[in-house]
């Protein structure tokens, strides 16, 4: 009766787990497989958002149990072994049964779990070395596959049209922080957002994205990122405040996801509300500075260098601009990071920042967002994805794939 949505490619998924296992190998030699337990991660290994675990061995048949809808597992994820589960207890007299029984030592996905969770799986498995093996998934995710790559590029030239050509044509000067954000929510989905952001940092959350107003941009804000916003709510800190008004001669700041398939895709426009003439010069210098700093670090997303340095240069240009302590964010709004990887979630790794020292690959994507608080005047700066590419990074989210051009970050007029 029933047919997927869409089903990943058995070679696809072949080449996924192969590289997984060749960093298992490299990073826990003890380990005889991988147990998975976030549904980001069983997608990324079977194609389906199935709740249970995927156990990888590095000898055996991979085999995914489920708690719930099995026959949508099998649907979606023809290609892999599926049975049913009620509880961890089960799992290793049912791998077993599937022609891959547990080794003594094996790896798992911590951070798929909860605390309680986790305590619940090594009680069932205390006859077992259990091994971190999170740092290995997410290599194994940060390299795209071409297969990955179509949808990021994809994503990325549709964001661009929905904020750099439908946004400015649509949006009014009056319209309050809620109704832009409805506005420009309309815009995605009618570009085919999936509707749902997924964020890999524990208890970080995002819809749609961040609109905020004039000085709200650098509002005190918990979510990790340089831009300030109050959101629609304290019990729903995302998207625009109601009480907050687009007025003649202000920004409107907004950093957005856009989601195709899965994927994800990152940038941040700043609007102003009257001609290019009226922009004040404290704004247009940091913009300036800002693009600059864009270039110089997209210049360098090439294969084999190392994010850690990426970061400081960016550091170090701003030091040479004199941006002041508005870089990346005022006081505690301030984040440690100038980029961070993209992919099935909008935070993945590796970040621009302190301590990222594996080098860069081809066919990695990031965002890179060099931002700064301008006193009166709110949050400006510019934010946009990249490919990792010999020739340094192609970005995904403008026309050009350059960032020498306007449709890169420059601030966008919009008539009053």
């Amino acid at each position: 009766m029933f047919t997927g949505a869409e089903i990943i490619p058995e070679e696809e998924l072949a080449v996924r787990r192969a590289r997984c296992l060749a960093l298992l190998r490299k990073h826990c030699p003890q380990a005889g497989g991988l147990m998975i337990f976030s549904k980001v991660n069983i997608y990324y290994f079977t194609g389906t958002f199935a709740p249970g675990l995927f156990w990888l061995p590095l000898e055996g048949v991979p085999a995914l149990a489920v708690r719930k809808a099995l026959e949508r597992a099998e649907l979606e994820s023809p290609s892999t072994r599926a049975f049913a589960y009620k509880n961890y207890g089960q799992i290793p007299d049912l791998l077993a049964g599937q022609g891959s029984p547990l080794p003594p030592v094996f790896a798992v996905e911590q951070e798929g779990l909860s605390w309680s969770l986790g305590l619940n799986f090594s009680r069932n498995f205390k006859n077992y070395e259990l091994l971190p093996a999170d740092m290995v998934i997410k290599q194994t995710r940060a390299v795209k596959t071409p297969w990955e790559a179509g949808k990021l590029r994809l994503a990325g030239r549709r964001h661009y049209q929905g904020m750099c050509e439908i946004f400015p044509q649509r949006v009014r000067v009056g319209m309050d922080g809620a109704g832009l954000s409805r506005l420009l929510w309309d815009i995605m989905l009618e570009l085919g957002h999936s509707g749902h952001i997924r964020m890999s940092a524990h208890g970080e959350e995002s819809f749609l994205g961040h609109v905020a107003v004039g000085e709200n941009s650098a509002y005190p804000s918990y979510y990790n990122g340089p831009l300030g916003f109050k959101g629609a709510h304290p019990a729903a800190g995302y998207m625009g405040y109601a009480g907050e008004v687009w007025t003649r001669d202000s920004f409107l700041a907004t950093d957005v996801g856009f989601v195709l398939e899965g994927y994800n895709s990152d940038k941040s426009v700043f609007y102003f509300a009257g001609p290019p003439s009226s922009i004040p010069a404290p704004a247009r210098r940091v913009q300036d500075a800002c693009l600059e700093i864009q270039r110089e670090i997209a210049a360098r997303l090439k294969p084999g260098t190392i994010p850690q340095d990426l970061y400081r240069l960016g550091l170090d240009l701003a030091a040479r601009h004199d941006l002041g302590e508005g870089f990346l964010g005022m006081g505690g709004n301030k984040v440690p990071f100038i980029g961070h990887g993209l992919g099935l979630q909008l935070d993945e790794w590796p970040a621009l920042a302190e301590r990222f020292t594996e080098p860069l690959q081809e066919n990695m994507f990031l965002a890179v967002e060099p931002k700064v608080v301008v006193p009166g005047l709110g949050m400006l700066g510019v934010e946009n994805s990249f490919l990792v590419t010999p020739d340094g990074g192609f970005c995904l989210t403008n026309l050009s794939g350059r960032v020498d051009t306007d449709d890169a970050g420059d601030i966008i007029c919009v008539g009053a």
